[in-house]
């Protein structure tokens, strides 16, 4: 029996189209489900839509259509990114499913019967571009802290949830399960800046706009996007209070929920509190991973600094924003992107060190070999380098992708591809073939760089699935498996090479 390993992305707002820093989430959790499943784990991956929401409601009804075609519009922008970058979820819940909001007003039912959800009047500052009540200490200058929208004083009847009731249980969590939250600079924030001070009692419902879950015992109320919205991760697995699936046996509790540092508090707070209300066991783990920024600052319509990814695509290929993204992205700090930042890195580290490495290699085998990779022979104290270099960075590599720091295992695989690069300057071949006496030598030179681009191919897979498949079948090779990574020669002689073919454009600004 695999091991199993059930991780999910936040589920985005449908509110407008997504641009590049919306989809780090997809393309980061897709290359560690990828980098689980080529690890023996049986994955289950889950993404989805956030579909309800009064800035829903103003968009639709400023395009006089209704709500669910302007949902449907949206949703339809997140799939066409989803299967852009080839990512492999297995699963894709919308909250306007039908069989989400069933088990939504489940949840809220079994809450208020149990006393976990009481009626009460918020009276409070709320930010409608954040969809949230706004505390006094995040509000600056009358905005708020963290998006800079505006701050509308609120009075409204709502239902609450009993946040303060488990305060003293989450904090135990906390203490007892130190990797909760990773990085451990987002733990920390979460501990003190939000459960340390205390937690007030959340409000749950909205009755100043319709487009949402309706609560079953008052219909002048819609469950709000805590607890509608943070269920999906239970939902999408057939949880019903009364019942729940077998694929919620199976694969609950999650392994790991991927975000952006922004909703971690959400998700380590509320979501926790929920789960223990309904008695269900907890996540194991939280990523928060940092923003992409444009420049100085986060993307953002409104400051006209945005990029979309179906435009990044068409020009650089989904696998090339892939790579910058994952390269770009450090384990705790932003990252950033422009357009002239991703040629550079397109044309430093995939045309001139990976794409000439492989081409220039395929094209000697093709012609000192005619195109079949020679047996290894005598071996120099530069192929030990190479192969130490090479080793190392595969032992490294699956230390940092264990840890989920995509951007350092990235400078392992380039380490080895320096390296490769290196090693053609040191032993030049085109010498080497010149003499005929030599040729074992050449031999044992080409059969290292075909090896080492395959152990750096292996290595690119779930960072690059499409671009990787190239790169290992233009050296015909046949074992694809992390198994055969544990070692330097696990590519066979005999084999034939394929065309030397150019994998990555060089891109003129």
């Amino acid at each position: 029996m695999k091991p199993k390993f059930y991780i999910t992305t936040a589920i985005p707002y449908a509110s407008s189209k997504p641009h590049i820093g919306n989809c780090v989430d997809i393309i980061l959790t897709d290359m560690i489900a990828r980098y689980k499943r080529l690890s023996g784990f049986d994955v289950h991956f889950l993404s989805g839509s956030d579909e309800h929401g009064q800035k829903i409601e103003a968009a639709a009804l400023s395009q006089n259509i209704s709500n669910r075609e302007y949902v449907d519009s949206v949703t339809r922008l997140m799939l066409g990114n989803i299967e852009m970058f080839g990512v492999s979820n297995d699963d894709f819940i919308r909250t306007t499913d039908e069989h989400h909001i069933k088990a939504v007003q489940g949840i809220f039912n079994k809450l208020y019967k149990q006393g976990d959800i009481y009626k009460g009047e918020y009276s409070g500052m709320y930010c409608a571009a954040c969809e949230a009540f706004v505390p006094s200490g995040r509000i600056e200058n009358g905005k708020c802290s963290d998006c800079g929208g505006e701050i509308i004083p609120t009075n409204e009847e709502a239902y609450f949830l009993r946040l303060s009731k488990y305060e003293d249980r989450l904090k135990e969590h906390f203490k007892q399960n130190p990797d909760f939250i990773i990085p451990q600079s987002r733990m920390n924030e979460m501990y003190n800046n939000f459960l340390e001070p205390g937690l007030q009692d959340l409000c749950v419902t909205r009755s100043t706009f319709k487009w949402g879950v309706p609560v079953e015992f008052d219909q002048n109320h819609v469950v709000y996007v805590w607890i509608d919205a943070l269920s999906n991760y239970i939902t999408a697995l057939g949880y019903d209070t009364e019942n729940p699936s077998d694929s919620f046996a199976k694969w609950w509790p999650c392994d790991l929920h991927v975000m952006g540092k922004d909703i971690v508090r959400f998700h380590s707070i509320y979501w926790p509190i929920i789960l223990m209300a309904l008695d269900i066991p907890l996540p194991k783990q939280i990523l928060g991973h940092p923003w992409l920024l444009m420049g100085q600052d986060k993307m953002s319509k409104s400051k006209g600094n945005v990029l979309y990814a179906d435009e990044l695509c068409n020009r650089f290929g989904a696998d090339a924003i892939r790579y910058y993204v994952l390269s770009e992205l450090p384990f705790a700090n932003d990252g950033n992107i422009t357009v002239s930042s991703v040629i550079s890195r397109c044309n430093t580290d995939l045309a001139n060190t990976i794409g000439n490495l492989a081409k220039r290699t395929v094209s000697m085998i093709q012609k000192y070999f005619g195109g079949v990779i020679p047996e290894p022979g005598q071996t120099m104290d530069t192929d030990s380098d190479l192969r130490e270099v090479v080793v190392s960075a595969v032992k490294n590599y699956f230390a940092k992708m264990d840890a989920y720091r995509s951007a350092e295992a990235i400078d392992e695989i380039m380490n080895a591809a320096r390296r490769a690069n290196k090693y053609i300057d040191e032993t030049t071949p085109w010498t080497l073939a010149a003499d005929h006496s030599l040729k074992p030598r050449l031999g044992t030179v080409m059969y290292n760089l075909a090896e080492s681009i395959r152990i750096i191919g292996v290595m690119l897979q779930p960072i690059m699935p499409s671009k990787s498949a190239e790169i290992l079948e233009s050296i015909g090779a046949e074992d694809l498996s992390f198994e055969s990574l544990s070692k330097f020669g696990a590519i066979k002689s005999g084999g034939s090479v394929g065309e030397a073919k150019t994998l990555f454009e060089r891109i003129v600004e």
